[in-house]
């Protein structure tokens, strides 16, 4: 079998992995542009109305969202790689042993 014939197995692109890092992209925008949700003065906490300290609240949230998703993303592209790596070298040694096998 030729290496033109070899069927190459792509990994799908939306993983669950991929989808958990657009979630937690996504979650502080859905949080922020849901005004309604926030747009009181009670409860207040320490003498600060919910409309403040549920914005800052989201601000700590969001970073610890977004180092997750970074994380999340660089453990996708490191396994992906390995995959990739696995397929050529795999391909790479066929190959060779190919060669080896048609000089005899």
């Amino acid at each position: 079998m030729s290496e033109s014939e070899v069927p190459q197995v792509s990994r799908p692109v939306v993983t669950p992995v991929r989808v958990v890092i657009a979630l937690c992209l996504l979650a502080p925008f859905v949080a922020m542009l849901w005004v309604s949700s926030y747009a009181k003065v009670d409860p207040a906490f320490i003498g600060i109305p919910f409309f403040y300290w549920y914005q800052m609240l989201w601000v700590l949230i969001s970073t610890a969202l977004t180092m997750t998703a970074y994380k999340l993303w660089q453990y996708d592209q490191r396994s992906r790689g390995a995959a990739s790596a696995g397929r050529g070298a795999a391909a790479d040694g066929d190959g060779a042993r190919r060669e080896g096998g048609e000089g005899r």
